[in-house]
Parts: C-alpha cells; structure tokens; sequence
C-alpha cells in the first residue's frame, strides 16, 4: 500500500508530465528557426521538419540539455 510520500511523488511526476506535454505542444505550434538560437548557424531543413518550432541545431540543443540537466540551485 502505497505511503503519503509515495502518492505524491507520483503527483509530482504526473505534473511533470503533464507541464512537458504542454510546452511541446506550445513549441511545436511555433515555426522553427532557420539560424540557430546559440551559433547563427543554419539548422537543416531535414531538423527544422522533424522537430517543429527547434531553436538550435542538434549540437547546440544538445549542450543546451547537458547544461539545463546539470543545473542545480544553491
């Protein structure tokens, strides 16, 4: 039987879930960008097609998730 603290942690990855859902639907409703946001470099037709509304292209999104995923607060 699952304890408090069980239940909310699966609230909490529910949520989570859900938030990412969300802001895919929001990005993919955006045109993507012709020119990386971080190098200015183009981003292939073949990406901007298969991720709609990207930002970057693979290498920059890359390090962009390597950074975000290590981040933590102090």
């Amino acid at each position: 039987m699952p304890d408090e603290m069980d239940q909310v942690q699966i609230q909490i990855e529910q949520f989570q879930h859900q938030a990412l859902a969300d802001a895919t639907r929001e990005m993919n409703r955006l045109p993507s960008r012709v020119e990386c946001l971080d190098c200015e470099e183009p981003i292939p037709e073949t990406r901007r097609l298969a991720v709609p509304g990207c930002p970057r292209c693979v290498q920059c999104q890359t390090d962009f998730e390597n950074i975000t995923d290590n981040w933590r607060p102090i």
